[in-house]
């Protein structure tokens, strides 16, 4: 692979989690986003109001907008389009890192492929701000995604994950839909062991953030309404 060519740049922007918490994005990422023409989003709308409020003087038709779709070949022959014209090319997520439990790794596979330089810049990840506050292990660790909806595949998941986790000694990880929060959350008390560590962390970095790790024995006397709320959960039993 040749080196990274001196014309085009790849951004990857962090967005925040919660629309009130633009504190959390540092501010060396407005200066990268103002260097930019080209914008790669999951959802439109809500990428040009998140840079409208990260640079307010930002003419949003200035720029060019596109849609990020899961392996679009247009996307990437546009990504490389841009790079090759030496345009400075952003890639925007709906929360959190772009690549990271978020579309955006394909394109950046094609910009690595073809030899333009890929920026990382810093901002808020659910994942880690949840393994940060859980008190788990933070040194074996491991992220699943969602779990399977059916009732039945998702608790022989779960107890497959406590198994693993106790096995290895690391922390296991993953997220769900907010309006099937409740029926996760019940499949986990029901399903593991007394003493194994469940952590559910809530509405991250926003006013009604709630970030609560207990034992499931624990779990089963505490009566905490997390329905329809964003949340990412993590299960420990080592």
């Amino acid at each position: 692979m040749s080196e990274s060519k001196s014309v085009g740049q790849l951004y990857l922007i962090p967005c925040y989690l919660d629309e009130e918490a633009i504190h959390t994005i540092p501010t060396y990422v407005q200066k990268a986003v103002a260097g930019c023409s080209v914008f790669l989003v999951e959802n439109e709308r809500s990428a040009r109001r998140f840079v409208k409020k990260l640079w307010k003087e930002i003419v949003i038709d200035d720029h060019q907008w596109h849609l990020i779709e899961s392996g679009g070949e247009k996307q990437i022959k546009t990504l490389l389009s841009a790079l090759k014209n030496g345009q400075r090319v952003g890639i925007i997520s709906e929360a959190g890192c772009p690549g990271i439990a978020d579309p955006g790794q394909l394109l950046v596979r094609a910009a690595q492929e073809n030899g333009y330089k890929v920026t990382p810049l810093v901002g808020p990840n659910s994942i880690l701000l949840a393994l940060m506050a859980s008190g788990m292990n933070g040194q074996h660790f491991s992220f699943h995604g969602y779990l399977p909806i059916d009732a039945t595949d998702r608790k022989k998941k779960i107890k497959e994950l406590e198994t693993i986790s106790a096995k290895e000694n690391a922390t296991q990880i993953f997220i769900e839909t907010p309006y099937r929060n409740h029926a996760l959350i019940n499949d986990i008390i029901s399903t593991c062991r007394q003493q194994t560590l469940f952590c559910v962390a809530a509405n991250l970095t926003g006013p009604l953030e709630k970030i609560i790790t207990r034992s499931i024995g624990e779990w089963k006397k505490v009566g905490l309404d997390f329905h329809k709320q964003p949340s990412i959960f993590l299960l420990y039993a080592g």
